[in-house]
C-alpha cells in the first residue's frame, strides 16, 4: 500500500501537468473567440480569467483585461499558482518527491518539459507569438503523458496519477465550455448565426476535437451537438463522461488492491450516473452555465474526498 504522501505526490504531479496543458487550451479558446468579435475583446479575456477561477487574484495585479495582461497572468505569473510556469514547477516538485515510483523515461520527460517551458516563458510573450507558444506547451506536456502511458505499470501508482489527470481534465473541459457561456455576442440576433457557430467551432478546436466531432455527428457545428460531445459522449477523451468513467475504473482497481471501498468511489459513481442518464436537452433546459457550475463544484468535492480517504498529507 502506498503511503498517503506518495499517493498525494503522484496525484498532484499529474494534475499540475494537465493544468499546464489545460491553461494553454483555455487561452487558445479565448484567443480564437476574441478573433471572432466585432467589438471590444475585453469581455472575452475577462471570461478566461473568470473561468479559470482567478478573477480576484488577477484584479490585484492588473487593471485591464487584455490579451497581454491575461496571457502573461495565465502563462508566466508566479504569483498565480495555476499559471503554466507555476504548474510545471509544482508538477516537477511533486515528481521529484515520488521519483522512485516513476520510470526513467517518465521522469526525464517531466524534467525536460520543465526546462523547456522555463526557457520558453522566461520573457513576456508577444501576442503574435502566442499561438506558437501555446502549441509548444501542449506538445511538451503531451510528451510527458505519452511517456507515462507507454512505460508505467498499471498498478496503484498508475491509478493515483491517472485520477489526477482525469479530475483536472474534467474540470478544464467544463471551464472551456463555460468560456463560451460568458462570451457576450454583439446582439441576441447573432445566436445561431455563422458567427455564433464559428465560436462553438473554436471551442472544439481548442480541445483538439474538431475532426473527431465530424466523424461522430456528420453535421454542421451546432451548440447542442458540441455540448453533447464534450459533456456526455463517453468515447471523447476530454468529455466529462469519459473522464468520470476512467475515474470510477481507477477507484475500482484501488478498491480491489486495498480491499476497501471508500466514500469517494460512491461520489464518483453518482457523478457518472448523472452523466449517463442525462440528455443534452436536459442540460440546456437546466441551463448550460448552471450545469457546468454544478459539475465543477461536484468535481472539487470529489477531489477533496479522495484526499481525505487516501490520507494525502
Amino acid at each position: 500500500m502506498l503511503l498517503g504522501r506518495t499517493a498525494n505526490g503522484l496525484y498532484w504531479m499529474s494534475r499540475y501537468i494537465e493544468r499546464a496543458e489545460n491553461m494553454a487550451r483555455l487561452l487558445d479558446a479565448g484567443l480564437r473567440l476574441a478573433l471572432t468579435q466585432t467589438t471590444s475583446s475585453a469581455e472575452e479575456w475577462t471570461s478566461l480569467v473568470v473561468s479559470a477561477g482567478a478573477e480576484a487574484a488577477f484584479r490585484e495585479r492588473h487593471d485591464e483585461f487584455t490579451a497581454a495582461t491575461v496571457s502573461d497572468f495565465l502563462l508566466r505569473d508566479t504569483s498565480n499558482p495555476s499559471s503554466v510556469v507555476s504548474s510545471i514547477e509544482t508538477a516537477r516538485m511533486n515528481g521529484r518527491m515520488v521519483r522512485t515510483a516513476l520510470t526513467r523515461e517518465c521522469w526525464e520527460s517531466l524534467n525536460e518539459a520543465w526546462m523547456s517551458l522555463k526557457r520558453l516563458l522566461a520573457n513576456p510573450i508577444d501576442e503574435r507569438e502566442l499561438p506558437s507558444v501555446l502549441d509548444a506547451i501542449k506538445r511538451d506536456t503531451a510528451l510527458f503523458r505519452g511517456s507515462f502511458q507507454g512505460t508505467m505499470l498499471r498498478n496503484e501508482i498508475y491509478n493515483f496519477a491517472s485520477l489526477g489527470t482525469l479530475v483536472e481534465r474534467a474540470d478544464n473541459t467544463a471551464r472551456i465550455l463555460d468560456v463560451k457561456y460568458y462570451v457576450l455576442l454583439p446582439s441576441v440576433h447573432w445566436v445561431g448565426s455563422s458567427l455564433d457557430n464559428y465560436q462553438w467551432e473554436s471551442i472544439l478546436r481548442s480541445v483538439s476535437a474538431h475532426r473527431s466531432y465530424r466523424w461522430v455527428y456528420e453535421a454542421d457545428y451546432k451548440p447542442t451537438l458540441i455540448a453533447d460531445y464534450l459533456i456526455l459522449n463517453p468515447r471523447m477523451p476530454r468529455s466529462l463522461a469519459f473522464c468520470y468513467r476512467g475515474i470510477v475504473e481507477d477507484l475500482r482497481q484501488l478498491s480491489e488492491d486495498y480491499g476497501l471501498q471508500h466514500p469517494s468511489y460512491d461520489i464518483a459513481v453518482k457523478v457518472l450516473e448523472r452523466l449517463q442518464v442525462s440528455s443534452i436537452k436536459d442540460v440546456f433546459d437546466y441551463g448550460l452555465h448552471e450545469y457546468l457550475e454544478g459539475f465543477i463544484d461536484d468535481n472539487a468535492r470529489f477531489s477533496q474526498a479522495v484526499a481525505d480517504n487516501y490520507r494525502f498529507t
